[in-house]
């Protein structure tokens, strides 16, 4: 991926200003004595003895340096939208191949290029879908964990999705979706995902790596401990990669917070000057 590619890609980012519920207590926090939430604390247990996955996370910031490394001067930086903070999945799903190594199909890198010159799904108010809902550090999202099913919430776009935990398998046919369908089982303390179900018109990252209607995603949450959880994404797309491919990321939470609402369309003035000097 070229710097330039990189730096106008958040020209496509819907714009808003971070949308926490701040300073509201939230209950069952540990805390040290001076009341600061003790995020090294041990993870909490559901009532079936499976960690709690609950609350609001968000993808970690990119070590100091990295993306400039990987990518090259970063432009149109503004405060609260700095991508050399962002996760280097984020940017490119696949920073970890080298480019004579990468895994993308011919016709896959022809859409990359094409989505270059494209608005985002962001931009264009659809929802961004997975991965990228996982690895954005501009918009948290809320987990809600019952027995049964697990709803994620996703404050860019107001989006959602389900994670099916009642033992049902995903559908033979379904109607595809940006968001997909998703069923999860626990081993050990990790929460495993698989989801399919996918539309074609979903970006995997933010510089437009393409899906098809055949994107399977497994992923395996497991929180260390309180504030952290472990995240591994493996993709698995056979019409535009030629292997699967898996990477790591952490989630921080970010505790006495909250996801709120999210309109794309509300009063939004960017789009007329996107493409403009």
């Amino acid at each position: 991926m070229s710097s330039p590619r990189v730096a106008g890609l958040f020209v496509c980012l819907a714009m808003s200003s971070h949308a926490q519920w701040l300073h509201y207590p939230t209950p069952g926090t540990p805390r040290t004595r001076d009341g600061t939430p003790n995020l090294a604390a041990k993870p909490p247990r559901a009532s079936n003895g499976k960690p709690d996955l609950s609350g609001v996370w968000q993808a970690a910031y990119a070590p100091p340096g990295e993306n400039e490394r990987l990518f090259g001067v970063f432009k149109n930086i503004v405060p609260g939208d700095d991508p050399r903070m962002f996760s280097k999945y984020f940017l490119d799903i696949l920073a970890d191949f080298k480019p004579e190594e990468s895994p993308i199909r011919p016709e896959a890198a022809a859409s990359l290029r094409r989505h270059s010159n494209l608005e985002s799904p962001s931009t264009r108010c659809v929802p961004q879908g997975i991965p990228r809902g996982d690895l954005d550090n501009y918009l948290p999202f809320k987990i809600i964990q019952t027995r049964g099913v697990i709803a994620v919430l996703y404050e860019e776009s107001n989006t959602y999705r389900q994670i099916y935990t009642d033992g049902r398998k995903l559908p033979d046919d379904p109607q595809p979706t940006w968001m997909g369908y998703s069923v999860g089982h626990w081993e050990g303390d990790t929460l495993v995902v698989d989801s399919a179900g996918f539309n074609d018109q979903g970006w995997l990252d933010a510089s437009g790596h393409p899906q098809s209607d055949e994107l399977r995603i497994r992923e395996r949450f497991q929180r260390r401990d309180f504030g952290h959880m472990d995240l591994e994404l493996t993709i698995d797309d056979p019409k535009m990669y030629t292997k699967p491919f898996t990477i790591k990321a952490t989630e921080v939470l970010l505790p006495d917070s909250d996801v709120l609402e999210y309109v794309c369309t509300e009063n939004e003035r960017d789009r007329a000057h996107l493409g403009k000097p």
